[in-house]
């Protein structure tokens, strides 16, 4: 969760950006190693696109596996710390490893070599990357603030560019190494060690707080990460459902990827095209391209940037730095001259403005989604959002890698040879037009952006009312594991009668379920709340109506939980369609609001709205009365209305334990859930009728009515109980069946997911209705 609405300490900003400088550096000086493999080990083009290739798609699948891993994990150090210490050790071992290459050996040899340790490498990229981004996600909820979090690591991260073109200069001076392969082999032993070091520090240094105590996390075993890529492509689908996200993915796939593809140029353009092709002519050149331009960025795109989008807001600085560095490409066409090679320096400043701007901008716009998707989801899910953001970078630099093999490839280019003019021009159009186009193309996306300032306030308000006591418990509860069992009313395993054969097919469970639903339900617990609210949102008349008008066909009745915060608009819209209320006032340790929601059902049920009035849910269960205080407002609820039936709800076994319930309530109304039992599904039929018999046996002859019973299709296992769509189906059907069978009149739970009982249950608690928390039905 993120750690604090106030400035976050320089010092943690200068640790995360520590780890940022490791970050870059690596690929920086991967950059620009990768050319000795076509200049001094004679690896053709295509090999080398190859190279760039391969590892980067193996990066690309394992990062959104190490963020669900990461976000999940239990431990005394956090979620990410340690991930963070054991990928730093890794990759500055296997890149030093990875240029320990020599021209003696063969070059299928050095190709599989490099191969296999690139594939290390970027492994150990992963686990230290996924989580290291998410620890910068984390470290504010402040809008601004992450903007000045970002622009510190990208301003040290940086860094690494101005070093980087540096190693040109050492690897080609024969003072220093006999040529680039030599020189490889013992920069890389520093660069390892090195930035190993510097990734290990905000494992070190940035706080976090034990996860071992919190239940929201899903446990990690081998079958939960095996089962992951199915939750990773859902990950997928619910991120990309918020257009603000989608628009910051696409957008850094097209500037960084274009900018990737010709990056490699750089060098080529300076030597064959300013000098003709004479590397020890070209002296600094090449060098000072990329460090001045790093250089620039550091001292002046990033402040500059940080200072527009405080002013200017974040997108409008994301098009006016993006703009700028159109400028820049254009500029760098004409400035590259031969004989005059200083010209381009005078393109820098405005070409250093688009890498420079957008990271320090997109990974703090990506903290700010995030938001959104808790907002959504009740999760908070930084290195899934991490690794689906980097993904989408890192396959495109993946791409980018391959291109520029096909890009020299077709323009006929040929390093460590004599080129021809056109060869030469065809890599500068390259150079200069697909940034340019790749540009364009992101601003327009981004043209369209709308999480601002304002919005991302009224977020941030709204996830920090969340996170205070919410004051209406949720209604499907857990019960005690077994409870039935060990009040000795069920023994064994059994099926109920008019159960579903064992045998029967997906299909005709999915053509029985739309039988049974069309034949119609005695009733169903009305889900009102959609995506983004919870219970204390207040409802309105029209998403009710909307939402009643869709169960309408399938129900009888309807059971409502409270009659205040919009609630009481329920029975209203029930009535004018048709449809019968069982209207429940919401009671809990709060004796104000008790009041309030006891007044408001008297007045319904005088007003003809109710036909069964409920007082409380659950409150035994919850423990928030006592059973004295909980019978004065049923009582109360009689004496109004003595012509309605008055009962309460609880778990079956209350009934059992507590006879006063009975002897006070005018129908007994039971909830019953085998599945909060552990019950497995093949059982479950008869499990619920065990819980009905119990509940009629002391009953008094009064009616026992099931208020409550489900399935959720998804979350996790429960004993022996397993949440699943085809189990959803086939409790709901032999459900149906038992009820029409025994003659009990069900209300079955639910209508609608809901998705912010994720935080009171998991994700089982948010999909127990028959359509989704979109309205479309599930089966």
């Amino acid at each position: 969760m993120s750690s604090t609405t106030h400035k976050v300490h320089f010092g943690q900003k200068v640790a995360f950006g520590l780890g940022m400088l490791a970050n870059q550096m690596f690929p920086a000086a991967l950059g620009i190693f990768m050319v000795v493999l076509v200049q001094n080990l004679g690896f053709p083009t295509w090999m080398w696109g190859v190279l760039f290739f391969l590892p980067r798609v193996f990066d690309s699948i394992t990062d959104p596996i190490m963020g669900f891993i990461s976000d999940n994990t239990k431990s005394v150090w956090g979620r990410r710390r340690q991930y963070v210490l054991i990928g730093a050790v890794m990759m500055g071992i296997s890149f030093s490893l990875m240029w320990q290459l020599y021209e003696v050996d063969s070059l299928s040899y050095n190709f599989t070599y490099f191969l296999l340790w690139s594939l290390v490498f970027y492994l150990g990229l992963t686990i230290f990357s996924v989580p290291y981004v998410a620890m910068g996600y984390e470290m504010s909820d402040n809008f601004h603030e992450r903007t000045d979090i970002m622009a510190v690591a990208q301003w040290i991260g940086q860094w690494a560019w101005v070093i980087a073109p540096w190693f040109w200069v050492i690897m080609y001076d024969p003072s220093w190494f006999e040529n680039g392969a030599v020189a490889t082999r013992t920069i890389a032993i520093w660069v390892g060690v090195i930035c190993a070091i510097l990734a290990m520090v905000p494992a070190f240094f940035i706080k976090s707080n034990s996860t071992v105590d919190d239940d929201s996390l899903t446990p990690l075993t081998m079958k939960t990460i095996g089962g992951s890529v199915k939750q990773i492509i859902d990950n997928f689908r619910e991120a990309f459902k918020i257009e603000d996200f989608k628009k910051l993915c696409f957008s850094t796939f097209l500037i960084f990827n274009a900018f990737n593809t010709v990056a490699g140029f750089s060098f080529f353009i300076v030597v064959y095209y300013l000098f003709n092709g004479d590397a020890a002519a070209a002296g600094l050149w090449p060098t000072l391209l990329g460090s001045i331009g790093a250089l620039v960025t550091t001292f002046l795109v990033i402040p500059i940037v940080a200072k527009m989008s405080k002013i200017l807001g974040k997108k409008k600085a994301f098009l006016w730095s993006q703009g700028i560095s159109v400028v820049g490409y254009v500029m760098l066409w004409f400035l590259f001259v031969p004989g005059k090679p200083y010209l381009f320096l005078f393109a820098l400043p405005f070409f250093s403005f688009g890498i420079g701007s957008l990271f320090t901008l997109m990974m703090s716009m990506t903290s700010d989604v995030i938001d959104i998707d808790e907002l959504n989801t009740g999760k908070r899910r930084e290195g899934v959002f991490g690794a689906i953001y980097w993904w989408m970078v890192k396959f495109g630099f993946a791409i980018a890698g391959l291109l520029t093999g096909v890009i020299m490839s077709l323009v006929g280019f040929v390093p460590d040879a004599v080129n021809s003019e056109a060869s030469i021009t065809g890599i500068r159009l390259f150079y200069s037009g697909l940034p340019i186009a790749g540009t364009l193309g992101a601003m327009w996306i981004m043209r369209n952006y709308h999480l601002t300032e304002k919005r991302s306030l009224e977020i941030s308000a709204e996830l920090a009312l969340r996170k205070k006591p919410v004051s209406k418990p949720i209604s499907s509860s857990y019960y005690a594991l077994n409870k039935l069992q060990s009040l000795g009313f069920f023994e064994g395993t059994s099926k109920y009668p008019t159960d579903l054969r064992n045998d029967t097919t997906t299909l005709e469970l999915a053509a029985q379920f739309k039988v049974t639903l069309n034949a119609g339900l005695h009733g169903i617990c009305f889900s009102p709340y959609r995506e983004g609210q919870d219970v204390r949102d207040t409802l309105t008349g029209t998403q009710i109506d909307e939402r009643m008008a869709i169960i309408a066909p399938y129900t009888k009745w309807i059971r409502s939980f409270s009659t205040t915060k919009g609630n009481e608009l329920i029975p209203l819209s029930a009535r004018s369609k048709g449809i019968k209320t069982m209207v429940g006032a919401w009671i809990s340790g709060d004796k104000v609001q008790n009041d309030l929601e006891i007044q408001n059902l008297i007045e319904q049920a005088k007003k003809g709205m109710v036909d069964i009035a409920v007082v409380g849910n659950e409150v035994l269960l919850r423990e928030e009365l006592t059973l004295d205080e909980l019978l004065h407002y049923v009582r109360k609820v009689k004496t109004a209305v003595p012509d309605i039936q008055v009962g309460y709800v609880d778990a079956y076994y209350q009934f059992v334990e507590n006879p006063q319930l009975v002897e006070e309530c005018d129908v007994i109304l039971a909830n019953c859930y085998p599945f909060w039992e552990g019950c497995d599904i093949d059982n479950a039929t008869a499990y619920l009728n065990e819980m009905h018999n119990i509940v009629c046996s002391v009953a008094n002859d009064k009616l026992v009515m099931v208020t409550e019973t489900g399935w959720p299709n998804q979350g996790n296992d429960n004993q022996d109980a397993s949440p699943s769509k085809i189990n959803a189906m086939k409790y709901f059907v032999n459900v149906t069946n038992w009820a029409k069978d025994k003659g009990v009149e069900t209300f079955y739970f639910s209508s609608f997911d809901e998705s912010w009982k994720i935080r009171q249950e998991g994700e089982v608690g948010a999909r127990w209705g028959l359509w989704d928390k979109n309205e479309n039905l599930k089966y």
